[in-house]
């Protein structure tokens, strides 16, 4: 009963029933589906394969539908294009590039509208660096740092951020609708500035799906706590976060993050090239399976694979690989101790939640540990309080009870919880609490008798509403 959630890319090397099966059975909590990659045609079936791969296995399997978002980029080039250190070289609309000035084009039209002199601008994942010399109109003339050989398509970073830029194109919207067409239980939301994109997503979305904001810009930084009050999940996206930021300040860019999230009650995601070399080769490196193991000591919620279940050749090898190096730290008793908050500032409001369901959340989790109960039960309806007690981070397993089917997929993102599905005509907490212990008992974690500590919220109609906890007995 692993509680590091595992989340896996599906892409070209698993999109097949059987590959989908054997992600299922190997762990898998949650498919993530780029929608950056592919057609709905085939995105379709493979929310189909998740649900029926689920259903066979017994056990709720969520879906990720992650939004491209406004990723800015070179256009087409005739040919890669070699930028020598030192030179100048202009950027312009791709509609307008005049190719008898060697002018280069970028997918973004307003690119020289919101750059200034001075400002740094990166390109292909941070391999070439241009500096901005002065704009002209929609033109904008660079002096090359460092230079490469630029192809066609590659991404174009701003550190210092670009305010005209939607936070969801055209084709997001497009995306979107397919996202909440397919039930999806999270979308993630791309290149997050500020609070603003997030509750702006969440509003078009409803209680449809959960909103999943990812951290891949320098901007988003700034304004972490903000964005941790609007967002239902948060993703370390280190790729772009990689470029964003120098390289050496993204280790401690990963743990504030995660230590907020935590602080905040919102489970988190640590992504991008955990497994890199299982691309290629059958077993990671000693120092992916010691990053992987500090994530989960920081406290994320879920890994994430990305390319290596996507497009690698071993995908089942590197979800066997997640799996047991979070075993292995699970099982060391490190996390018993709880989580590893930042020192509280004054200025910090312990969002995500009130005052009095926080209160009620910690007391929950002291409750266990001075009792000594074997599991902790939740009884919930929007997974609110489920989600809240986890980031108080027990030291024993969270059954989560529902009556909800979203609910019940949503739950599996989170750290520690077990989800129980209770048929919808249990609704008084007696008959949910019964439902809770008998999962208990039947996972062999305690006798009758015991303690058991529960929490819940009343009335139940009501999401996020969590200021109860009893004591009961097994």
């Amino acid at each position: 009963m692993l509680r590091t959630k595992i989340v896996c890319t599906v892409g070209p090397a698993t999109a097949s029933p059987e590959k989908i099966r054997a992600l299922v059975r190997g762990g898998m909590n949650l498919a993530r589906i780029n929608m950056s990659h592919g057609r709905k045609a085939d995105h379709q079936k493979v929310v189909e394969w998740v649900r029926e791969a689920a259903e066979e296995a017994g056990r709720p399997v969520a879906i990720l539908v992650d939004l491209q978002g406004p990723k800015i980029r070179v256009g087409d080039l005739t040919e890669p294009l070699e930028l020598r250190e030192g030179s100048e070289v202009t950027f312009a609309p791709e509609e307008e590039v005049d190719v008898q000035a060697r002018e280069i084009p970028t997918t973004y039209a307003d690119l020289a509208v919101e750059l200034a002199p001075g400002d740094a601008v990166l390109l292909d994942d941070g391999l070439l660096e241009l500096e901005c010399r002065g704009t002209k109109g929609n033109r904008a003339t660079f002096r090359v740092v460092r230079g490469g050989l630029l192809g066609s398509h590659k991404g174009i970073n701003v550190p210092r951020g670009l305010d005209r830029a939607p936070s969801l194109t055209e084709k997001d919207l497009v995306d979107l609708t397919f996202a909440l067409d397919m039930d999806a239980e999270f979308v993630g939301l791309s290149f997050v500035r500020r609070g603003a994109d997030v509750s702006a997503l969440k509003a078009r979305v409803g209680r449809r799906a959960l909103v999943v904001a990812k951290i891949e810009m320098a901007r988003a930084m700034v304004h972490l706590e903000e964005i941790l009050h609007e967002t239902d999940l948060v993703m370390v996206a280190r790729g772009d976060l990689g470029v964003e930021l120098p390289f050496e300040q993204v280790p401690l860019a990963q743990k504030r993050i995660i230590q907020l999230a935590n602080y905040s009650g919102r489970p988190v995601i640590t992504a991008t090239q955990m497994l890199e070399s299982m691309l290629e080769n059958p077993r990671p490196t000693r120092a992916e399976a010691s990053d992987v193991a500090n994530a989960i000591l920081d406290g994320t919620d879920a890994v994430m694979l990305s390319g290596e279940t996507a497009v690698g050749r071993h995908p089942i090898l590197a979800l066997d690989a997640l799996v047991r190096i979070s075993r292995e730290i699970e099982g060391s008793g490190v996390l018993e101790r709880g989580p590893l908050y930042l020192p509280e500032p004054t200025s910090l409001i312990r969002a995500g939640a009130t005052p009095r369901e926080h209160a009620v959340a910690s007391a929950t989790v002291s409750a266990v540990r001075q009792l000594g109960a074997p599991a902790l039960i939740v009884i919930t309806r929007s997974g609110f309080s489920a989600r809240l007690v986890s980031g108080y981070r027990p030291p024993v397993p969270i059954f989560a009870v529902c009556t909800d089917p979203r609910t019940f997929r949503q739950l599996t993102a989170v750290w520690g919880i077990h989800p129980i599905l209770a048929r919808e005509e249990e609704v008084s907490y007696q008959a949910l609490m019964d439902v809770g212990r008998e999962a208990v008992l039947d996972a062999a974690l305690g006798r009758p008798g015991e303690p058991i500590v529960v929490t819940a919220g009343f009335p139940f109609h009501e999401a996020g509403t969590t200021n109860t906890m009893r004591v009961e007995r097994l």
